[in-house]
């Protein structure tokens, strides 16, 4: 594989317009395109300790640690006036970017599994993958502290890997299809400029890890415009519109887990 760097250059910031204009309202955050002619979110990955589930929180760790006085201060002297602004913030547990698998004793979690679990909907009608999901499962708005649950804003490195290899499949020059990624000013804090890097499909993998970024793009697309993939930095979920054979072979693959959501097609 080539540098990232080397194998994603730079283009200008209209070629994203044509995703503008499908979707004006979103532009700090991601375009999201329409389900046309299909489309299924490829819900983030969270994992459970092998012990399963315990009713503590990762805000009553939190807590906890502070109480010790074993967090880290704040620079510049800021301690007193941030511990002031999230005394009454609740600490998820939730990532904000890339995120992993962590590691030795934890195991994959499927949305479906602990929604079964609760006897509730993987993601309730009308709602999109986010923190209103699986509500049983954090109703303080925390998770347990056994649970490293989905990442907001971004797909989980090994999903989107995956997600890679199966695009290549449904794509006119297979793995060489040139296509775009657009990282959005929520990613970039750059708010007067829009980012747009063009390569190959085959390098796309690497765009994960760019040194220069914290998340996978807001946006990916071939060339053609034949498939669309679109993460939006609030949400735990990546939508992948598209032609229905490729939509068909996320929905089946084991390694991912996908859903179609009618009224967020």
């Amino acid at each position: 594989m080539a540098d990232v760097e080397d194998a994603w250059t730079p283009v200008a910031g209209d070629a994203v317009g044509w995703l503008a204009e499908l979707d004006p309202d979103h532009c700090y955050s991601g375009f999201e395109p329409p389900g046309r002619p299909d489309a299924a979110w490829v819900l983030h990955a969270m994992y459970v300790w092998r012990d399963g589930l315990v009713t503590t929180t990762h805000d009553d760790v939190h807590r906890s640690v502070r109480a010790a006085g074993l967090s880290e201060p704040e620079p510049d002297g800021l301690e007193s006036a941030v511990g002031e602004l999230l005394e009454d913030a609740v600490v998820t547990g939730s990532q904000l970017g890339r995120s992993g698998h962590p590691g030795a004793g934890w195991r994959r979690l499927r949305w479906a599994e602990l929604a079964r679990g609760f006897g509730g909907p993987v993601v309730p009608d009308g709602e999109y993958p986010g923190h209103r999901c699986l509500r049983q499962a954090h109703p303080t708005g925390s998770w347990s502290a056994a649970v490293e649950p989905p990442a907001e804003g971004c797909l989980d490195r090994e999903g989107w890997h995956r997600l890679m290899t199966i695009l290549a499949r449904h794509s006119p020059d297979g793995a060489d299809t040139e296509c775009l990624a657009y990282y959005c000013p929520l990613v970039t804090a750059e708010w007067d400029r829009e980012t747009v890097l063009t390569g190959r499909l085959l390098d796309a993998p690497e765009l994960y890890d760019h040194p220069e970024m914290e998340s996978c793009p807001s946006n990916l697309w071939a060339r053609d415009r034949s498939w669309v993939v679109y993460c939006d930095w609030d949400l735990w979920g990546t939508k992948v519109v598209g032609p229905s054979a490729l939509i068909q072979d996320l929905l089946a693959d084991p390694e991912l887990e996908a859903l179609r959501l009618p009224w967020a097609g």
